[in-house]
Order: C-alpha cells, then sequence, then structure tokens
C-alpha cells in the first residue's frame, strides 16, 4: 500500500506528461476497477487450490512489473498497460485478507483484519508524501521506487512468508471452473448463509465510495478550501483510521463482539455521513468525518470476518475475491453517483446519498445478524 499511495495522487500528472486530459484520468481509475473487477475472483479461486503463498508473490511482482512499465512509458499506451497489469494482478490485498482468515480463530479473526486495515492505512498515509517528495527528482523516480518496494515484498515473501493454507485443505477445480468469474461471483450470492452480508458490505462501500474524488468540490464549493486544507483534512482522516483500525479496534472486539461492533459502525456511518452533509461551518466536518472513520473502521473488519465465518477454510480465498469484485463495482458506480447527484440535485446530495446506503446497510446487517448463528457475540 505504500507504493499504491505513491502512486495514486500522480497518475493524473502522467497523463498530463502524455498531452492527456481528465478524461483519460478518469478512464484509467475505471480500467483499474474494471481489471480487478475481473481479477479478483479468478485470483482467490486460485489460491484456493494453490495456496495463498505463491499467488501473492505473483500478484506482487506484477504490482512491480505495472509501476516499472509506468516509469518508462513514453505514451498513453504504455501507460494503460501499467495500470491494465497492475489490475490484473491487484489481487494481493484480497489474498492477504485470506491469508488473515486462515491464521486466525473466531476469537481473534476481526482484529486480524482490522491489522491489516491500519497497515493499509499506514501506507495510504504515508505513500502521498513519499511521492510527491520523489516527483521533485521526475515522474519516472517514484513509479521506479513503487516498483522497488513490491520487487522487495517478493523477496520477503518467498525467502520469510510461510503458506498458511495446506494441501488437504485446498480444493481442487478444473481451469474452467476457476477462470469462469462470473460463476464464481454469482455463486458467491446463492449462498443463502452469507448474501445478505455480502449486500450489506456493498452498500456500505457504496455509501463513500465516490466520496474521496468528489470531497474536493465539495469542500471547495461550500467553504473554499484550497488543495493544502484538503490535503490536512485527508491526514486527519488517514490518522483516524490507523488508530482505530490498529488500536481501538483490538480493544473493542473482546468486549463488544464483531455483531455489536458492526451494528454501531454502521450508525455511526450514517450519522456521520449526515453530519458531513449539513456542515455549517468548516470545522464541522472535522468531528463528523470522525464519525465516518469510526464506523468504517469498526463495521468494515466485523462484517469481513463474520462473513468468513459462514464459509470453509478452504473457499476463504474465493470469498475474498468475490468481496474484491463488490468492491470494485462500488468503485465503478460509487464515483458516478457522487459527480452526478453533486451537478444535477446538490452539493451536499452524495453524502446524503452516502447517508441513506448507510442506513440501507444497517437494515440489511441487522435483520440477518440479529438470528445469525455463528460463533461470535
Amino acid at each position: 500500500m505504500l507504493g499504491y499511495g505513491i502512486m495514486l495522487p500522480l497518475l493524473p500528472f502522467y497523463v498530463q506528461a502524455q498531452a492527456g486530459g481528465a478524461a483519460i484520468a478518469g478512464a484509467l481509475s475505471s480500467l483499474y476497477a474494471s481489471a480487478q473487477l475481473f481479477a479478483g475472483p479468478v485470483l482467490g479461486a486460485l489460491s484456493d487450490r494453490f495456496g495463498r503463498r505463491p499467488v501473492l508473490l505473483i500478484c506482487l511482482f506484477g504490482t512491480s512489473i505495472g509501476y516499472l512499465t509506468l516509469g518508462l512509458a513514453n505514451s498513453l499506451p504504455l501507460i494503460f498497460l501499467a495500470v491494465f497489469v497492475d489490475g490484473l494482478t491487484g489481487g494481493n490485498l484480497t489474498t492477504a485478507y485470506a491469508y488473515i482468515a486462515d491464521v486466525t480463530g473466531a476469537d481473534n479473526r476481526a482484529r486480524g483484519m482490522g491489522l491489516v486495515g491500519a497497515a493499509f492505512g499506514l501506507g495510504l498515509m504515508a505513500g502521498p508524501a513519499l511521492g510527491g517528495l520523489l516527483s521533485h527528482y521526475g515522474l519516472s523516480v517514484p513509479a521506479f521506487t513503487a516498483s522497488a518496494i513490491a520487487l522487495s515484498n517478493v523477496l520477503f515473501g518467498y525467502f520469510v512468508l510461510p503458506e498458511s493454507l495446506p494441501p488437504e485443505k485446498r480444493i481442487r477445480k478444473s481451469a474452467a471452473e476457476m477462470f469462469n468469474w462470473v460463476r464464481q461471483f454469482l455463486g458467491l450470492f446463492r449462498q443463502l448463509n452469507i448474501r445478505d452480508l455480502l449486500l450489506a458490505t456493498f452498500l456500505l462501500n457504496l455509501a463513500f465510495a465516490g466520496l474521496q474524488s468528489n470531497f474536493p468540490l465539495y469542500s471547495n464549493y461550500r467553504f473554499q478550501w484550497n488543495p493544502q486544507q484538503n490535503s490536512y483534512f485527508y491526514l486527519y482522516v488517514g490518522i483516524c483510521a490507523v488508530f482505530i483500525q490498529g488500536f481501538l479496534f483490538g480493544k473493542l472486539q473482546p468486549y463488544f463482539g464483531e455483531k455489536r461492533l458492526a451494528i454501531f459502525g454502521l450508525v455511526a456511518m450514517s450519522i456521520g455521513l449526515a453530519g458531513m452533509a449539513s456542515a455549517r461551518e468548516a470545522w464541522m466536518l472535522y468531528p463528523t468525518v470522525t464519525l465516518v472513520a469510526l464506523g468504517t473502521g469498526t463495521c468494515i473488519p466485523s462484517l469481513t470476518a463474520l462473513t468468513s465465518f459462514r464459509v470453509s477454510e478452504s473457499e476463504q480465498g474465493r470469498l475474498m475475491g468475490g468481496t474484491q469484485t463488490l468492491l470494485s463495482l462500488t468503485s465503478i458506480i460509487g464515483p458516478a453517483v457522487a459527480g452526478i447527484s453533486f451537478e444535477v440535485i446538490a452539493f451536499s446530495a452524495p453524502y446524503w446519498l452516502g447517508s441513506f446506503f448507510s442506513v440501507l446497510a444497517l437494515i440489511v446487517a441487522w435483520m440477518f445478524l440479529r438470528v445469525m448463528p455463528v460463533e461470535a457475540k
């Protein structure tokens, strides 16, 4: 995530260097999400069949190649190729979650998911700052640095990381079954024991999927914030996320359990997003976004863990791959919904819609969790 954080804010500048505009930069984001939409279930199924470690190493190596290609790119087609390669091999995050599910039990799985989320948050916090510093030496330097970080991760994984899924727990499938991502994805929703949890996960991610790209427009329109003020705000959000997922969640989970924390998180998200929509003064954004961060930091690892309890050890990769597909769908749909509602309805509409989607997720999760027979509080 450090390499991802380095590259994400700089992508528009790579496009600009090749005489591209905002539309092409947006198309790159859609291409990345679309590649992950296809690759997520496939990589998950492959990890169920061959183990987490080889898939994770291949994904990290693909990421390294993608960043290296971006650093060498001297045309828009090469930039698109680099992003496409990185998107296809972007299953390192979902494979990491499947790995955590393999090595944790019911009592500490949600805390494990929270720690992974905190590690992701640290990478996303430090990455943009490091990328901005390195960009002073040329746009190729951040890309080469991100590539080197990913490659060093491959070496670390090869020599240090043990396999988490033993051969006797792997699922043997044909190539046709593993690469039929539509069938795999739809098959997850045919499992009644996780369908509602997947729907709640989809709705809560849809609630804020488009807000990251929309917030600079919102803050500038309503409070005349400049890029520097927005950067301070994003830094504050990142600090909140790391603290909540890396420290606070681990303290709360043993006392309240995943069910209560999932419901609490969705309530906090609903209130926080509504508060952002109705903020009259700029300072009000900070306490309301704290509620949003508290909500996401408690409900996402809780719902992820609760869902993983409902499938066998040999299907964790397929589950996490399907979850990645859901996230890719929200990454495609969310920004479009936020942008259209901002322009057509009102500048606060994306946040009211986010609050509405959070309430829907809360209803779906509450109706299922109140009768959910799992070994969790």
